[in-house]
This record gives structure tokens, C-alpha cells and sequence, in this order.
């Protein structure tokens, strides 16, 4: 199908479960990273273009981000910065995607930390303030090596072994925190790899799983920075702003859990995703060169999560597999990277 298509009947389908709670003014932070630049437009075509502001660092935005509704420059370690946008645009729930993903935080631990959690001590601040929700991803990074790997569970042990784990779990930690104590209807959901067809990589372990599909389109092969067998949990972009969408309006009163949410859709290895696009692609070929600082990242995370817990309390359930993932990538790069 194609992705416009496609994504239009998701937003109808987002738009029918809104209730009578729904967020009304958003503010987006980080707008134009990986998946701020996705869940934007998402949320304008359910709540409204007037209704979702695009704050980002990077000012003034450009194309659709700019166009399609009202934007703002947030420097997310500025705690004025939010709480101006706030009052200015009377933002009632603030999606917090400020972030320096883990090789690169690994790179300038102190800019990793800065970010991570300066930014979302600001928003909770800011929410407590001003009685806002607050969505904050959290990661897979957030476990470590003595993490159970397969299935990893809900509930379990987390001493991450990167600066970027350490932020995730501390922001899990402070957003229960903030929930907890000043009431600030905190969320999040621990995403896997996520894999999009629109904006490219930033920086991750999981990056690979990107990377290999615009490689076989534009070249045939692709050269792995990780060993086989190296599963890890990922999921396809469409699915995680769903499920991002989905948590924001679940009812309050059923959440057990709320920061964070094991959440997953597939898990894989790199063998894996290469024999799925010879599906499509016969000749594809990969080799392997590894990169010693994604590879240890990688060895300390979960083979696979658990999600029973997001399942059941708020009804989580991914729509696409490995193949059907692949099918959409591949149909829907050959037309961009043609143009």
C-alpha cells in the first residue's frame, strides 16, 4: 500500500479511539529528530495542524514540519524555554524527544547526560507547573548485561553499561518519581530498534537495521557493523507512533505500569533481515566488518522483551512482522531514492 494511503486510514483509525479526555494543545520536543519528524504529522492529522507544536533546537524548521502548523525553537536543557512555549500555545501534553542516542552519547558521555536527563527534568518540571502530561520514550538501552536476555520481563533488573542506559533508566525512575509525588500524568514506553522509511538513523546501535535497506537499494550490498546472531527487539516506525498514540489515551485507572513500558513487534538477527530482503532483492549481498563499540552495546541488551504488560494493560498488539516490515521498506525507498 502506499505509505501516504496508509498512513491516512492509521490516522482515521487514531482519530475514532480518541475519547473525551484527548489532548487538546501538544507540544513536540525534538520535532525533527528520528521520530519526532514522524509523530508530528501524526498527531496533526488526529488532533489538528493548530493543535501540535514543533519545538526543536534546529530553528527555523523546514519543509512540512514548518508548513503544516505552529513550530518553535526549544532549547530542551533551557527549562524557560519550555515553560515559555507552554503558556505561549497553552500546551497541555508535552511529548519530550530531546535525546543523544547510545554510540553517540558513548562518544560525549556528558553531552548523552546533559540532554537526556537535563531536558526531562526540565519538562517534568514544567508539567508539575503547568499540570502537563508528559510522553518520554525510554529504550531498550535501559537494560544491561545481567539483564535476563530472552523475554526480558517488565519488571527485572537494569544496570545498563552505557551513559545512555543510565539515562533511560534514571529518567524512567524520575518520571515514576514525579508521577508519584506531584500527581504529573508521566508515560513511556521502552522502544526497540526502530526502523523508518523517512528519516535516517541518528546515531544507535540498532542503526543496521536501517542502514541495510537503503544499502540494497542504492548499492545491492551492505556491509554489517554487527556479528550474526546478534538478535535484538525492533519495530516498524508506523507501529511505534501507534503505540505512542495508543499509551497517551489509554485510561489511567488500568495502568500498573507507567514508566516504562516493555513494548516490541519483532526480533531478529542480522542473517535475518538479509535473507528477508533476497526475498524481494535475490541478489542482495552482505559481509561483515564489525564495530567493537555497537557490537558490546548490543551484547548487553535484550534478545527480546516481554510485552505482555503493555498488552494487557492498554492493549498493545504491533501490526507488522519482519516480511511485512521489509515489503513496505523496500516498495516505499525505491520510489524516494529514485527521485
Amino acid at each position: 500500500m502506499e505509505i501516504k494511503k496508509r498512513f491516512n486510514i492509521f490516522c482515521i483509525f487514531a482519530g475514532q479511539n480518541l475519547n473525551s479526555s484527548s489532548m487538546k494543545k501538544i507540544l513536540v520536543i525534538g520535532a525533527c529528530g528520528q521520530i519526532g519528524s514522524e509523530l508530528t504529522p501524526a498527531l496533526r492529522k488526529v488532533y489538528g495542524t493548530d493543535n501540535v507544536v514543533a519545538a526543536d533546537l534546529m530553528y527555523p524548521l523546514k519543509g512540512d514540519l514548518a508548513d503544516s502548523g505552529p513550530s518553535c525553537k526549544i532549547d530542551a536543557t533551557n527549562a524557560q524555554d519550555i515553560a515559555d512555549a507552554v503558556k505561549k500555545y497553552n500546551i497541555d501534553s508535552i511529548f519530550n524527544l530531546a535525546a543523544i542516542l547510545s554510540a553517540k552519547a558513548e562518544a560525549n558521555p556528558m553531552l548523552g547526560w546533559n540532554v537526556g536527563i537535563g531536558a526531562l527534568l526540565n519538562c517534568l518540571e514544567v508539567s508539575r507547573e503547568f499540570h502537563c502530561a508528559l510522553f518520554t520514550p525510554s529504550s531498550i538501552g535501559a537494560f544491561g548485561a545481567n539483564t535476563p536476555h530472552d523475554k526480558t520481563p517488565q519488571d527485572t533488573i537494569q544496570r545498563p553499561q552505557t551513559i545512555y542506559g543510565v539515562t533511560k533508566v534514571t529518567g524512567e525512575l524520575l518520571s515514576d518519581y514525579y508521577y508519584k509525588r506531584f500527581g504529573v500524568d508521566t508515560r513511556s514506553v521502552r522502544f526497540p530498534g526502530l526502523i523508518s522509511n523517512v528519516t535516517l538513523p541518528g546515531g544507535g546501535t540498532t542503526d543496521y537495521a536501517v542502514e541495510i535497506y537503503y544499502a540494497a537499494i542504492k548499492e545491492g550490498k551492505f556491509t554489517c557493523p554487527l556479528k550474526p546472531g546478534t538478535y535484538m527487539d525492533m519495530m516498524y516506525m508506523p507501529d511505534a507512533l501507534r503505540g505512542t498514540m495508543e499509551l497517551m489515551e489509554a485510561d489511567p485507572s488500568k495502568l500498573i505500569h507507567r514508566n516504562s513500558f516493555n513494548i516490541t513487534a519483532m526480533s531478529f538477527e542480522p542473517e535475518q533481515i538479509a535473507a528477508a530482503i533476497r526475498k524481494y532483492m535475490p541478489d542482495f549481498k552482505m559481509d561483515y566488518k564489525f564495530d567493537e563499540l555497537r557490537q558490546g552495546i548490543a551484547d548487553s541488551w535484550p534478545n527480546s522483551m516481554d510485552d505482555s504488560c503493555a498488552r494487557a494493560e492498554w492493549g498493545w498488539k504491533p501490526e507488522y512482522d519482519l516480511d511485512a516490515m521489509t515489503r513496505d521498506m523496500l516498495e516505499v525507498l525505491k520510489v524516494k531514492l529514485a527521485k
